[in-house]
């Protein structure tokens, strides 16, 4: 018997780690679980190589807070998890009426974050708002990972369509989905994945791989081949065995080709030479596609030093973000109603440190609509700038319609815009600055002078 391992999207609430569920029961003995309790969701630090990050994964976020719940089937394996040994009959049979009944907050896909600001807010029964963690902390880094380098290939690019070629090297089919969404929000005009053409109307675009002409054993019979069955389609592969001869058999076929496709050896050398036959023959209209371990450092050297590329086809390392593969995404308490009322949370660890009560961002700009600073304060404040986390659910149902992929790319694209200069910078610029508002660092010396 074969598994394939794709989640029960009815059925939500094992896509967890096993200590949210021992908090949760013991949130259920000690008669806490339904206290309302507020969650954020933020990046800690940016990586070494960033001066920004977007926002991406919110609506797989909600997705699963509206799918939450557990199967009788999980419900019979926690009870027979020794783990669950002494919990109470009565905690798992809550767990068949489980659902996320809370409230979301966030900052909309396509924004551009920095560390330290709430991407999500999430209120509800402290119960319901301890499981969600895992997931949304999963779901929210890889899109943003992804759809932060996206936006590095796509300004490195100058204007020239990046097509996302990474489904063959994500970290799982999934995986490959997931990115090739985020990597529209980035700024990807299209994907190889052909399943995230169909559900979420990303241009699928794609050539042939060397097996094609290997196949066939004689390159001008491969294109001719192709060109006969996709002949308004037709990207042909030229570096199987020589680049630039491969440009002459090309020409020599007859076949229909729209545009040739160079993965390996020197590119900017190739992409000239290249262009050279292809225009000595009368084939101006026939474009050049470049492949093979881009990432937005080499986009940019090429272009530098004038390669003649009209499209740029990235694959591993925008899929994995190869350079910086990871985010520390935090998920933390940082308000509770308990008897004695609502109290903030706060952790004062080393390098940890964490602001209590639920918040907000304000976004301060010049004049021009450039971003200047933004401010981290308490949701209840009023700062000057526009505020970013917007509502989402409420009472577990959507306030409204999300925003769609095509105006989160657009949001995207805008926001690059009007990001200061120096933060589209390949290399580490100065910092953009966020600040947290004096109410909230003198709440915090309040708390920490008298805990609660």
């Amino acid at each position: 018997m074969t598994q394939s391992l794709a989640p029960d999207d009815c059925h939500l609430g094992l896509l967890t780690d096993v200590y949210e569920l021992t908090m949760a029961a013991g949130y259920h003995v000690h008669g806490m679980a339904e206290q309302r309790a507020t969650f954020e969701l933020w990046v800690r630090r940016l990586p070494e190589c960033r001066n920004y990050l977007v926002a991406a994964g919110l609506e797989q976020a909600a997705h699963y807070l509206q799918h939450l719940s557990f199967s009788p089937e999980q419900i019979d394996f926690l009870r027979g998890h020794p783990t669950f040994r002494d919990v109470p009959e009565n905690w798992l049979e809550r767990l068949a009426s489980f659902r996320f009944d809370g409230d979301l907050w966030a900052i909309p896909e396509g924004t551009v974050v920095f560390a330290g600001e709430p991407l999500l807010r999430v209120t509800g029964p402290l119960m319901t708002v301890q499981i969600v963690e895992t997931y949304l902390i999963t779901t929210m880094t890889m899109q943003t990972l992804v759809a932060s380098k996206s936006a590095r290939v796509v300004t490195a690019a100058r204007g020239r369509p990046i097509i996302d070629f990474g489904s063959r090297r994500a970290h799982g089919p999934q995986a490959g989905l997931l990115a090739a969404r985020a990597s529209y929000i980035g700024g990807c005009t299209g994907t190889s994945n052909m399943e995230a053409g169909r559900l979420l109307g990303i241009t699928a675009l794609g050539t042939q791989a060397h097996s094609w002409i290997m196949a066939f054993g004689n390159e001008i019979e491969a294109f001719r081949k192709f060109g006969q069955v996709f002949p308004q389609a037709s990207t042909l592969l030229i570096d199987t065995f020589d680049t630039v001869q491969g440009a002459r058999n090309a020409i020599a076929s007859g076949a229909p080709m729209q545009a040739v496709r160079l993965d390996s050896g020197d590119l900017a050398v190739l992409s000239q030479q290249v262009r050279r036959v292809l225009d000595e023959a009368g084939r101006r209209d026939v474009q050049i596609v470049a492949s093979g371990d881009l990432n937005e450092h080499k986009i940019a050297n090429l272009l530098a030093v004038g390669s003649p590329i009209d499209i740029f086809g990235v694959g591993t390392e925008l899929v994995t973000s190869r350079d910086d593969p990871s985010l520390n995404t935090v998920y933390k308490l940082v308000e509770q109603e308990t008897p004695q009322g609502a109290v903030g949370r706060f952790k004062l660890s080393r390098d940890k440190k964490t602001y209590p009560y639920a918040k907000q961002v304000w976004r301060q700009c010049a004049p021009d609509g450039t971003f200047v600073k933004d401010v981290i304060g308490r949701a209840t404040e009023s700062l000057p700038g526009e505020p970013m986390l917007i509502p989402v659910m409420e009472a577990g149902q959507l306030v409204g319609p999300l925003t769609t992929l095509d105006d989160s790319r657009a949001r995207c694209l805008a926001q690059l815009e009007r990001l200061p200069k120096e933060l589209l910078s390949l290399d580490r610029a100065l910092p953009y600055s966020v600040q947290v508002s004096d109410y909230l660092e003198g709440e915090l010396r309040r708390l920490i002078s008298s805990p609660t």
